[in-house]
């Protein structure tokens, strides 16, 4: 489990869950019958797809006639709210056509999400050139989500448990998908603010961590050296991070960390070095591949993305469409199994809450 031992799941509580099927170019329909062939998956939950009824059927066929029985859910099997592709669909190769298709797919899960009828999105992996060619200028799923939401308070957590330890990764991403050059001037003390606030009540409300620890990387190589490699830290970064440890007693704020040694203790904490004490209970990194990279290289086949500050809960595979390996049936589910148990995991704890309120 990705929760505390503290927190409990919650069993006699069945979390409605609907998933995407992301691009339908890429791998998307065969990670999610993979995921839901394990009857561990599904057993705590109620599952819905949204997508293409015939391209479930396709990739389930094709692949079991390949003699791989067993191993792909029946899409017969499974409820399914059909949205039809409208265009013609190359495997392996987004376009125009798997771009709108994706995208009516999350219009779908988002707008039954909001009415009430499921409480978490678990959504496949889209390709954002497809989303553009289709004319839907987003820069990614999240942003989509938050304006369909409601909401400008959001950010994108990404989450691992270790197989090696049992450790659990939380990394926080404070700007996302912008052009490097445009970081230094996005980043600002309040928008840290904002994303610190989403990262403090997640540990709280979705982990139950009341007094954990963050660790907040610095900007700059060797988080600016007291100026001499940048000046951000010195201007901003650390009177910034100063007033916020007043504001926060019960958190501990350590930073800002030189970026090249925050995810050191980290990686060993995931791999099971028994030296490492008291890794944080969370990671702030300050663009997107600070922290992408590291998160790659721990849990690139299990980590999984959720949106925070949503009022549903929001999860996804942490990779991408995989057109190079689309319709070939090596995909590998894992990462969308992770995805729907830590859906799971998330909702169980907010119907509890809700409960004892």
């Amino acid at each position: 489990m990705y929760l505390d031992d503290k927190v409990t799941s919650h069993k006699q509580l069945r979390p409605r869950l609907v998933v995407t099927l992301g691009d339908p170019a890429g791998i998307g329909a065969e990670v999610v019958l993979k995921a839901l062939a394990d009857p561990d998956v599904s057993k705590k939950c109620e599952l819905t797809v949204v997508g293409s009824r015939d391209l479930l059927i396709q990739a389930y066929t094709k692949f079991n006639l390949s003699g791989n029985l067993g191993l792909m859910a029946n899409p017969a099997d499974l409820s399914v709210l059909d949205v039809p592709c409208q265009g013609e669909i190359i495997t392996g190769t987004g376009n125009a056509a798997s771009g709108a298709a994706s995208f009516a797919y999350m219009e779908t899960a988002i707008a039954h999400t909001l009415s009430g009828k499921f409480d978490a999105i678990v959504t496949g992996p889209i390709a954002k050139s497809a989303w553009k060619a289709a004319g839907y200028n987003y820069p990614g799923q999240t942003e989509l989500l938050a304006e369909k939401s409601g909401v400008d308070r959001f950010g994108m957590l990404f989450v691992a448990r270790s197989p090696h330890t049992n450790w659990t990764l939380r990394a926080l991403i404070a700007t996302t998908h912008i052009p490097l050059s445009q970081v230094p001037q996005v980043l600002t003390p309040e928008l840290m603010t904002n994303k610190l606030d989403l990262l403090v009540e997640c540990l709280e409300k979705d982990f139950g961590i009341d007094n954990g620890r963050i660790a907040i990387a610095g900007l700059n190589p060797h988080s600016g050296e007291q100026g001499q490699l940048g000046h951000e830290e010195q201007d901003w970064l650390i009177p910034w991070l100063e007033q916020e440890r007043k504001n926060r007693p019960h958190f501990q704020l350590d930073g800002p960390i030189p970026p090249d040694t925050m995810w050191v203790k980290p990686g060993q904490a995931w791999y099971g070095n028994s030296l490492i004490q008291n890794p944080a209970d969370a990671y702030l990194a300050l663009y997107h591949d600070q922290g992408l990279i590291p998160v790659k290289l721990m849990a690139f086949d299990r980590a999984v993305n959720t949106s925070i500050g949503l009022p549903f809960v929001r999860t996804s595979p942490d990779h991408g469409t995989a057109f190079d390996i689309a319709g070939k049936g090596i995909a590998d589910a894992t990462s969308m199994k992770a995805a729907i148990h830590l859906a799971v995991e998330l909702v169980s704890v907010r119907l509890a809450r809700h409960l004892q309120n």
